[in-house]
């Protein structure tokens, strides 16, 4: 069993080597593990970091994206080059607590997708608000559990991974997909660390990013009441909020390096 770790990377050079470490050191217990990391077009040394951390880890490999994609675009791209049996995606800060990968994964002896929801937040009074508001806006137009809270720390199965990679839309957002391809989804209580160094670079005009991404993915076959709200929504980010809406095609995510 191959276990693929996902990780975008983005002005986090003083956080990588550490985060490998630490991650190294809870996957004792697998023989056979990969570390993908995709540098979201830094503009501190985060390449070069990866680069170097490579030349002494042969369990690492590094994607270097040719301009800045985002967090789902990057471990989209990260996906289709994983070899994994079971993928788990993490952030690249130490937030996500590397001890907490062998319980996620073993939830896949039963489930297809494992998300975590932490027993307390290190995040800021900003942060919490913007994930609330969006677990909110997400469970509605998703149609899933709002108890499912669909964090960036998250592992599943090749088959979603498949199913995933093959997928032709224009627009990219992996929560929205997975509800889609499996209904054999649970999650986990875990710890939540403080960042390592810096501060977050999510924040409201990333989350309408995302709100953009799932509301053009949306497609309804009967017109109820939220066929017309999607509409309305879709109609306001086309008019007033056009410059959030990131259009690309999958297949044209484009890699200037591989190591």
């Amino acid at each position: 069993m191959k276990i693929s770790i996902i990780i975008p990377v983005f002005n986090s050079s003083k956080i990588l080597e550490v985060l490998v470490k630490e991650i190294k050191a809870n996957l004792k217990e697998f023989n056979d593990f990969e570390i993908i990391l995709i540098n979201d077009f830094s503009s501190d040394s985060s390449w070069e970091v990866i680069k170097k951390l490579k030349v002494n880890n042969n369990f690492i490999k590094g994607i270097n994206l040719k301009k800045n994609y985002g967090q789902h675009s990057a471990i989209f791209c990260g996906l289709k080059y994983c070899t994994g049996d079971f993928i788990v995606c993490m952030d690249d800060d130490m937030q996500h607590d590397p001890k907490h990968i062998d319980d996620m994964l073993k939830e896949l002896n039963f489930f297809d997708v494992c998300y975590v929801k932490y027993k307390k937040r290190e995040h800021n009074f900003i942060k919490i608000f913007v994930s609330r508001l969006n677990n909110i806006v997400s469970s509605f137009l998703m149609n899933k559990s709002y108890k499912i809270y669909t964090s960036s720390f998250k592992c599943f199965k090749k088959s979603v991974r498949d199913k995933i990679i093959s997928n032709k839309e224009d627009f990219i957002f992996l929560d929205y997909w997975i509800f889609q391809y499996t209904k054999k989804i649970t999650f986990i209580y875990v710890s939540h660390n403080k960042r390592h160094q810096g501060n977050t670079n999510y924040g409201f005009r990333e989350l309408l990013t995302l709100w953009s991404r799932m509301i053009f993915l949306i497609k309804f076959k009967k017109s109820n009441y939220k066929f017309y709200l999607i509409f309305i929504l879709k109609s306001f980010f086309l008019t007033f909020l056009k410059k959030y809406i990131r259009y690309e095609n999958n297949s044209k995510i484009d890699v200037a390096e591989i190591v």
